[in-house]
C-alpha cells in the first residue's frame, strides 16, 4: 500500500507541478501516466508487462498520440533485431559451442591465475559485444561455475568480475545491448559508427577495468595460480576434457560469422545497393535466423518458443512506445529548452550532464528504462542546433557504465546473480558489490567523459 501511494502522490506532483515547468495540462497528465508507468515497472519489477501495456493503452484514451504513431514508436525494427540475434544464439548454445568453449580455456597451455581472470573478463567482454549482455553473463557464468567447481575455489569474484566486463563489452558495438540497438535505430549510426567512436572508447575502459580488479582480487587470483598449477600439468586430465567440434558446431560458428560481418558491411551494402540508412542493418538477424531455422528445421519450435524472451520482447516493444509519446507530445522539447537554459549549448557541458544523469539513475533504474527515456530530449536538443553526435555516445556510455554501480543496475548483473544462487546457494550482498561496483562505475564513467570531449566530435 505505501508504494502504490508513493507512485500516487508522485502523479499527482506532476500533474500539479507541470504547468509551474512549462508544461500545458494536458502534457502535465501524460508525464504524469508515464511516471506511473515507469514507476510501477521499477517497483513492482515482476508485473513490469502490466504497467507498460496499462501505460500505451490509457496514452491512447487521453489522446497523447494516435495509434498509427504509437506503433510506430514501438521500435519494431529494434524488436526485430533482437528476436533474430536471440535465435541465432539458441543456435549456438545447441551445438554446444559454448561447452567447448570452457574446454578451450582449460587447455590453454601454461594457465595460470592471472591468465585465466584475463580470460575470462576477456570473454566476457568480447561475446557480449558480439551477442547481447543477457546470452553473454548466461554462458560466462555457466563456464565460471564450472571452472571454480573444478579447481574448487569462490566462483563470487569470478562472477563480479565477468558481470562489470560484460556491461563494459556492451557498450563496444550496437549488437551489445539493447540500449546500443535503440540509439542506433534512433540516432540513424551504423555498426561502423560504433566502431569508429565506441569500439576505441570501450578498449580503453575495458583496459582501466582490467587493472582496478586485477588489483581488487589479488588473493583470488594468487589461489587460483595454486589451484591452476596441478591441473595444468596433467595430461591425462586435460586429454579426457578435450570436446572436438562436429559438423553442427562448424556450421553454426559459420552462420553466426556471417551474420557479423554483414552487420560489419552493412552501409557500404546499402550505398552500393541504394537502400534506405540501417535497413540492412536491422534486417539482417531475421534473414540469418531465417537460415538458422532451416538449418535446425527440427528444432525451429524450441528455438522461436524458448530461446527468445518474449516476456523481455514485449517489454521492450511498449517502453520504446511509451517514450516515443514523449516526443510526439512536445514534453521532451520543453525539457531541452530548460537544459540549455540552465546549461547553455556547449556540448562538452551537455555531453557531461547527460553521461553523469543516466550513469546515476542506470545504478538504480533499469538502463533500458534510462535511455528510451533520454533519446527524446536528445532528439529534441538537436532540433536546436545542438551537436548530438557526443551525446548520443554520453547517454550510451552513462547507461552501459553506471549499470555496474549497484547489484540491480542491469539485466546482466541480475542474471548472474541469480544463476549464482541457484547452482552453488551462494550470495552477494548490496554493500559488497557496491565497493568494487562503485569504484569501476565513477572511473569509467570518467574515463569515457574524457574520452568523449577529446575524442568524438
Amino acid at each position: 500500500m505505501k508504494k502504490i501511494l508513493f507512485i500516487i502522490a508522485a502523479a499527482l506532483a506532476i500533474l500539479l507541478g507541470g504547468p509551474k515547468l512549462g508544461l500545458s495540462f494536458h502534457q502535465s497528465m501524460i508525464a504524469a501516466i508515464f511516471c506511473v508507468a515507469i514507476m510501477g515497472v521499477l517497483i513492482y519489477w515482476e508485473l513490469r508487462l502490466s504497467f507498460v501495456f496499462l501505460g500505451a493503452g490509457l496514452m491512447l484514451l487521453v489522446r497523447a498520440i494516435d495509434l498509427e504513431n504509437l506503433i510506430k514508436f514501438a521500435s519494431l525494427d529494434v524488436i526485430l533485431f533482437l528476436i533474430g540475434v536471440m535465435i541465432l544464439v539458441g543456435m549456438l548454445n545447441d551445438a554446444g559451442f559454448f561447452y567447448w568453449l570452457v574446454t578451450r580455456l582449460i587447455r590453454i597451455k601454461k594457465i595460470t591465475g592471472e591468465k585465466l581472470f584475463i580470460l575470462i573478463m576477456l570473454l566476457s567482454g568480447v561475446l557480449s559485444g558480439l551477442m547481447g549482455e543477457v546470452a553473454s553473463i548466461i554462458i560466462v557464468s555457466k563456464v565460471i561455475l564450472d571452472i571454480s567447481h573444478l579447481i574448487d575455489i569462490d566462483p563470487v569474484p569470478l562472477i563480479m568480475a565477468s558481470v562489470l566486463a560484460t556491461n563494459i563489452g556492451s557498450s563496444g558495438t550496437l549488437l551489445g545491448n539493447p540500449v546500443g540497438i535503440l540509439i542506433a535505430a534512433r540516432a540513424n549510426l551504423s555498426f561502423e559508427d560504433f566502431m569508429r567512436n565506441a569500439f576505441p572508447a570501450t578498449v580503453i575502459v575495458f583496459i582501466v577495468t582490467l587493472v582496478i580488479l586485477s588489483l581488487w582480487y589479488r588473493k583470488t587470483i594468487k589461489k587460483m595460480n595454486e589451484k591452476l598449477k596441478p591441473i595444468s600439468e596433467n595430461s591425462l586430465f586435460i586429454s579426457l576434457i578435450t570436446i572436438p567440434t562436429d559438423l553442427r558446431t562448424k556450421i553454426s560458428i559459420g552462420i553466426f560469422v556471417m551474420m557479423l560481418v554483414t552487420i560489419f558491411f552493412h552501409h557500404r551494402i546499402e550505398v552500393i545497393c541504394g537502400l534506405e540508412e540501417n535497413s540492412i542493418l536491422m534486417m539482417t538477424p531475421i534473414i540469418f535466423a531465417g537460415i538458422a531455422l532451416l538449418y535446425r528445421r527440427d528444432r525451429m519450435r524450441h528455438y522461436v518458443e524458448r530461446e527468445v524472451e518474449w516476456a523481455s520482447v514485449l517489454f521492450f516493444l511498449f517502453l520504446f512506445a511509451l517514450a516515443g509519446v514523449i516526443k510526439f507530445s512536445g514534453i521532451s522539447d520543453v525539457i531541452a529548452r530548460s537544459l540549455i537554459t540552465k546549461f547553455g549549448n556547449p556540448a562538452s557541458l551537455l555531453s557531461a550532464v547527460l553521461i553523469y544523469s543516466s550513469g546515476i539513475l542506470s545504478a538504480v533504474l533499469d538502463n533500458t528504462v534510462v535511455v528510451a527515456t533520454y533519446i527524446p530530449i536528445v532528439q529534441s536538443l538537436g532540433s536546436l542546433n545542438i551537436n548530438m553526435n557526443p551525446l548520443w555516445w554520453a547517454i550510451l556510455f552513462g547507461a552501459c557504465y553506471g549499470g555496474n554501480i549497484t547489484i540491480i543496475g542491469s539485466t546482466a548483473n541480475i542474471i548472474a546473480i541469480d544463476i549464482l544462487e541457484k547452482n552453488r546457494g551462494a550470495k552477494i550482498s548490496f554493500y559488497q558489490w557496491l565497493k568494487v561496483g562503485l569504484t569501476v562505475g565513477l572511473t569509467t564513467t570518467t574515463v569515457a567523459y574524457l574520452l568523449i570531449i577529446f575524442l568524438i566530435r
